[in-house]
């Protein structure tokens, strides 16, 4: 993506990365690295026809998501229809709670199997077992149904390890009648170490529309660089991140180092109780290098205006493929600041510091803040643009259904 190469290092290539720069089959390479074939399809403006047929109704793991959501027309009438997520059969979770999903089990596939006709799985197998995903699959053959997979996640941000999720990406993306994923690096990814060639369909937008135009709070006219820590995933370094970025507080007067915090990880009881990082944040808020705030999880729009209430949000990850964050920075006009691990500067205008499993380069961090407070730059969203890419998306996604049905 050119607009974030005005600074910060270059994203690593297929051999930095320890992988062979040619495909599996040994054959020639595309301009995006893919091995040639007739079974790939880079999102472009396309020239389908939609809207015609019968609708298409399709079980989608999960339903009720965002990112799901999104994937339908936004306007008017659509040919697909998705099957609402059943509940729990133990117990009526909150609202935006998650929970297992039903659909993702043999027997749910055997007695609902004329409902749908297209059944595509997203997330939540986190924790299912091979053995189970490998019987959902063959439930699904057994009733002709067509399997449908989006890799959002090569690595998986709630694992230390990767042994896991390999395992269910070994069941699901050779088995899977069509694959998606969001970028051409996860698409090359996939094409080296399966064999197997994605169609690539980016994110769609996650603000609201009407909430894009919106601007929002400013507490001061500091310029601030938040890192969020969430309930700390297993992907998430954000001590080490922190602990660079809060010396620039006493050289930069007007820069405001803004860190955020789930109590389940800064409080002595909490379930996530990190120690080392709660001690030292609540050191360097009690000698003003950094504003401290630690609260429970954000409503969306609570998380909009904390988003809109920053310059720049650094990501502190140390593996990852994709981000919704860094979607939603992008809806609101916020600056992401990405690790160099993942395909996250694929997605959107970003910037980048050198971050991953192996390495962790506070100087690039420093540059990119550096940069990002000098230059000032404005990558926002659209609101019609994100409209218009939205119908492309959702016509996308018709015509891989249409296809594993043909």
């Amino acid at each position: 993506m050119t607009e974030r190469a005005r600074c910060g290092p270059p994203v690593p290539t297929a051999e930095a990365r320890g992988e062979p720069a040619t495909g599996p089959t040994g054959g020639g390479l595309e301009p995006n690295g893919l091995p040639a074939g007739p079974d790939y399809f880079p999102y472009q403006p396309p020239l389908w026809r939609g809207g015609d047929g019968a609708t298409i109704r399709v079980a989608s793991i999960p339903a009720d998501h965002v990112y799901v959501r999104h994937l339908d027309m936004p306007d008017g009438p659509s040919s697909v229809t998705r099957l609402a997520d059943p509940a729990p059969l133990s117990r009526v979770p909150e609202p935006g709670q998650w929970w297992p999903p039903r659909m993702l089990t043999p027997e749910w596939v055997h007695a609902h199997h004329d409902e749908f006709d297209v059944f595509h799985i997203q997330f939540g197998f986190d924790a299912q077992s091979p053995s189970h995903l490998a019987a959902v699959v063959k439930a699904l053959r057994e009733r002709a149904k067509p399997l449908v997979y989006t890799v959002h996640d090569l690595r998986n941000p709630h694992h230390a390890k990767r042994d896991a999720h390999d395992a269910h990406l070994d069941i699901l993306i050779p088995q899977a009648d069509a694959l998606i994923t969001l970028t051409s690096g996860a698409a090359a990814e996939i094409a080296r170490r399966w064999t197997r060639r994605p169609r690539v369909i980016p994110h769609p937008h996650v603000v609201e529309f009407e909430r894009m135009g919106v601007r929002g709070y400013r507490p001061d006219s500091r310029f601030t660089v938040g890192i969020h820590a969430k309930s700390v995933r297993a992907c998430m370094d954000p001590l080490h991140v922190i602990e660079a970025l809060t010396p620039l507080s006493s050289e930069l007067a007007d820069l405001r180092v803004q860190v955020d915090i789930h109590h389940d990880v800064y409080d002595s009881d909490g379930l996530r109780h990190d120690h080392r990082l709660a001690e030292y944040l609540r050191s360097a808020a009690a000698d003003g290098l950094i504003g401290l705030s630690v609260h429970d999880f954000y409503s969306d729009d609570e998380l909009w205006c904390y988003l809109q209430s920053l310059d720049v949000s650094v990501l502190p990850y140390r593996f990852g493929t994709h981000s919704g964050w860094l979607e939603a920075c992008y809806d609101l006009g916020t600056t992401v600041i990405a690790p160099t691990c993942g395909y996250f500067a694929e997605q959107r205008p970003c910037l980048l510091y050198t971050h991953d499993e192996g390495t962790f380069d506070p100087d690039s961090l420093r540059s990119a803040v550096l940069c990002a407070y000098r230059n000032r730059p404005a990558w926002r969203a659209d609101p019609a643009q994100r409209k218009a890419e939205r119908a492309l998306i959702a016509q996308a996604h018709l015509e891989v259904y249409r296809s594993v049905l043909g």
